[in-house]
């Protein structure tokens, strides 16, 4: 059975009631060509962060320019509810946790009925946890278009991550980003930058690694100094880009089948069934022997 499926590029503030506002508009734009799910970017709910780096934004130093803390169970996710109605919806925000201190960069996947799950960011990428504490699971779960996994932004960049909610049965994963282009030597043009580069081959390269579904959104334009990158995609199982925003503001849509698409895909050549997991254990004792170097490297 075939699904149509759409990724967002688009720019999300501080301001909520624009954010809404946005989010309604595309969703509508959605729906008119029969979208079943839509996937927005991370921090579409109340923004991202103004900067990355040894001036990340604090708790302590910067508040104002943190996005809104929002409970899972809180009225701003409620409201994305009532507009998401029949189309399933994965859009990313800050969460804030029951302890009512601790933030973190997470999505959540609903529709206006239900909440099918929701994720923390894991990987934190220059300076991000200075704003945000990390999380620390991979799940997938089932929802009306099949089964789905969630990762924000610089997960993209770790084949584990992908892995993990392939082995959990994960048939589409969402990949949500805030990714902007290079802070120095940028391309004048963006397309040509190479954190769009970067951005768009982790996608292609997941895709095919797990031979899932992809569907990866992404901001657009600028917040505070990050300029970001657009590229909202979706990728079949095969690595081929579906449909794309390139730099601009809108959606990706593509009609998907996922049962015909991993019948064609995996019936010769099956990456998770063809895997020797006796081998890899050297992998889990690498880190442990080198975590800490590569912590001193880092840090030096």
């Amino acid at each position: 059975m075939s699904v149509t499926v759409a990724s967002v590029s688009a720019n999300f503030t501080r301001d909520l009631e624009q954010n809404y506002a946005l989010i309604a508009q595309l969703l509508d734009d959605a729906r008119d060509r029969g979208t079943e799910l839509v996937a927005f970017p991370e921090a579409a709910i109340g923004g991202y962060l103004s900067s990355l780096g040894n001036h990340g934004d604090t708790v302590k130093s910067t508040r104002r320019s943190l996005p809104p803390a929002i409970r899972l169970d809180g009225p701003e996710i409620a409201r994305v509810q009532e507009l998401a109605g029949d189309t399933v919806v994965t859009i990313g925000f800050c969460e804030l946790d029951d302890d009512g201190e601790t933030r973190y960069n997470a999505a959540v996947c609903l529709d206006g009925g239900t909440v099918y799950g929701s994720y923390r960011k894991v990987h934190q990428p220059l300076g991000e946890n200075m704003s945000y504490s990390a999380g620390s699971e991979y799940r997938a779960f089932d929802t009306p278009v099949g089964r789905l996994g969630m990762q924000i932004c610089y997960d993209k960049a770790f084949p584990e991550a992908a892995r993990m909610l392939a082995l959990d049965g994960a048939e589409i994963v969402v990949s949500m980003s805030a990714w902007p282009a290079a802070r120095t030597a940028t391309a004048e043009d963006l397309q040509d930058d190479r954190w769009t580069y970067r951005f768009n081959q982790f996608d292609i390269a997941r895709a095919l690694d797990n031979q899932v579904f992809w569907i990866a959104s992404n901001q657009s334009g600028t917040f505070g100094s990050l300029r970001y990158v657009g590229n909202a995609k979706v990728v079949d199982p095969g690595g081929n880009v579906l449909a794309t925003t390139l730099l601009g503001a809108g959606l990706a849509v593509a009609e998907i089948d996922v049962d015909e698409t991993f019948r064609a895909m995996r019936g010769g050549m099956f990456h998770l069934r063809d895997r020797r997991p006796d081998v890899y254990g050297a992998i889990a004792e690498a880190d442990a022997r080198h975590v800490n170097g590569w912590r001193e490297l880092a840090h030096a």
